[in-house]
């Protein structure tokens, strides 16, 4: 398989970046012959893999400040089409990030070329409409530098790129669905996942005995993520009264913390702000909370199981478990389950450590490797579609 790998941005830093170096990583592990085109790219990458950076001119980096953020993805998406254009006859698949690839994927069309499109979150209309409810609800303006404040010209962006890619890679079925409802034909939807650095996660280390009954949230403190309701369940279940813990690793958005205050201030909840090694943390809780109204799929879930915390997720944090079986699931805004969640796992031990061995069996399944296999598998099905 010959894939073109187009991200806009800094190739192997932070959030997607990490996400989009895995991919690749991955793709290279399994046979794939890989040329990546990237803004730049900040993490060695296996052997093999070929890359092409479109804002370093003659080994200097040119920092997105210097043109700004949308000129400068614009001008990676210009030289992407142009390097396919001169590599068309060396490709089979093109995988496009979502921001800039409208001049990628239709010069893919042009030549015939397979193209896939990466959905990280559910439909940007979708999403839009999830945080401005859950702000009204909350009595908070969306904050403006959110990616998902609503931005009609990003939207229609972003429906231009829909329409041109072959297929959408979806990593969870929430984002599927959401997709289908807004009129996708579900032949252009292909499921794939994220996955958890092996590297970097697991549960040698952990301690389970002799501490109180711990839950965690890890990741950006932001209305749609839901701490909100998982604050709101946490000292409705008992837990806290009983001793237990509930620890916040990640900054909170300045508007969104007033309205929590009342809530932080509860002796249980313990605030960590940003944590260098999460997984260190995840080793040390029980629980890893997630009530999110909106996601594609939480890499933090995958990495969470892999440490031994049981998932209490709601059903569009896009998280790989089944609901009783390894995890717990409750419609997103249904507090009084997630409420009930909690005090059960709170109050039962031997359903917590149950939850948990099967967690743990099945996480081994969900590294970066197996994802890489499974991504193959979904350009073989675009291909042959």
């Amino acid at each position: 398989m010959r894939v073109l790998y187009s991200f806009p941005t800094r190739l192997g830093a932070s959030g997607i970046g990490t996400t989009a170096w895995h991919q690749v990583a991955g793709l290279a592990e399994h046979g794939a012959e890989v040329t990546v085109v990237c803004a730049t790219n900040e993490r060695a990458l296996p052997p093999g893999v070929r890359v092409l950076e479109t804002l370093r001119l003659a080994g200097v980096k040119i920092p997105f400040r210097v043109l700004g953020f949308m000129r400068a993805v614009t001008l990676h998406d210009r030289r992407t089409a142009a390097i396919l254009r001169r590599m068309r006859q060396e490709i089979d698949v093109v995988h496009c990030w979502p921001i800039r690839s409208e001049q990628t994927l239709a010069a893919a069309r042009r030549f015939g070329i397979r193209t896939v499109l990466e959905r990280p979150n559910a439909h940007t209309a979708f999403a839009f409409d999830a945080v401005e409810q859950v702000c009204r609800e909350l009595g908070i303006a969306v904050d403006p530098s959110s990616p998902h404040a609503r931005r009609a010209e990003k939207l229609a962006y972003e429906e231009r790129e829909y329409k041109l890619a072959d297929r959408l890679l979806c990593p969870s079925d929430f984002v599927a669905d959401t997709f289908r409802d807004a009129g996708v034909a579900p032949s252009r939807l292909l499921r794939h996942r994220y996955g958890f650095d092996l590297a970097r996660y697991g549960p040698a280390g952990r301690v389970d005995v002799d501490r109180p009954f711990t839950v965690g949230f890890v990741g950006r403190g932001e209305p749609r993520k839901g701490l909100h309701h998982a604050l709101r369940a946490w000292l409705r279940s008992g837990a806290a009264e009983a001793g237990g813990r509930f620890l916040i690793a990640g900054a909170i958005e300045p508007g969104y913390r007033a309205v929590l205050a009342p809530l932080l201030a509860h002796e249980s909840v313990e605030e960590r702000g940003h944590v260098a090694d999460p997984a260190s943390l995840m080793r040390s809780c029980d629980v890893l909370v997630l009530p999110s109204v909106e996601e594609g799929s939480a890499l933090v879930t995958y990495e969470a199981r892999a440490c031994g915390c049981v998932l209490v997720v709601s059903d569009r944090t896009g998280a790989v478990c089944e609901d009783e079986v390894d995890g717990l699931v409750h419609p997103a805004g249904d507090i009084e389950t997630l409420t009930a969640h909690l005090r059960s796992l709170a109050e039962d031990r031997e359903r917590l450590e149950r939850l948990r061995a099967a967690s743990l069996r099945g996480a081994p399944d969900l590294t970066w490797s197996a994802a890489g296999r499974v991504l193959l598998n979904a350009y073989s099905k675009a291909l042959n579609g």
